[in-house]
């Protein structure tokens, strides 16, 4: 497999990711900032925001932090995800990851980012800062 180096951002904040019913409506409040992913299936709808946002009766992981994979990628590019993906597991760091038409996004909770940041610029990603 093919390694890529990447460079990629951190997000401000903290987030959620939230499972809400299937047939629940979006909530607003998952609409309300900057950054928001909704995904549907037809077992659950979950929601990613900041958390912030989250009213504190909705089922909900927090306490995430977000790395954002300076894209966009071609379709056709195959491994991105994963040269970004390996050192985070041989790291033995927990993620989440979700993808957009443009780039991919991996969440880490709060207590592994440092680890995590070691972990990518050792496999020579570039954290870059806008």
């Amino acid at each position: 497999m093919k390694t890529h180096q990447l460079k990629f951002r951190r997000l401000e904040g903290r987030f959620a990711v939230c499972r809400l019913s299937a047939d629940a409506a979006i909530p607003a409040w998952a609409m309300s900032a900057s950054f928001a992913s909704i995904t549907r299936t037809g077992d659950e709808r979950s929601v990613v925001c900041p958390q912030e946002n989250v009213p504190s009766e909705v089922q909900a992981e927090r306490n995430w932090v977000g790395f954002k994979l300076q894209g966009p990628f071609p379709f056709s590019q195959t491994g991105i995800l994963a040269s970004f993906l390996t050192p985070l597991a041989e790291g033995g760091i927990p993620i989440f990851a979700l993808s957009t038409y443009d780039t991919d996004y991996v969440f880490v909770k709060q207590e592994s980012a440092e680890a995590a940041l070691h972990a990518l610029q050792s496999a020579g990603h570039e954290l870059v800062n806008d």
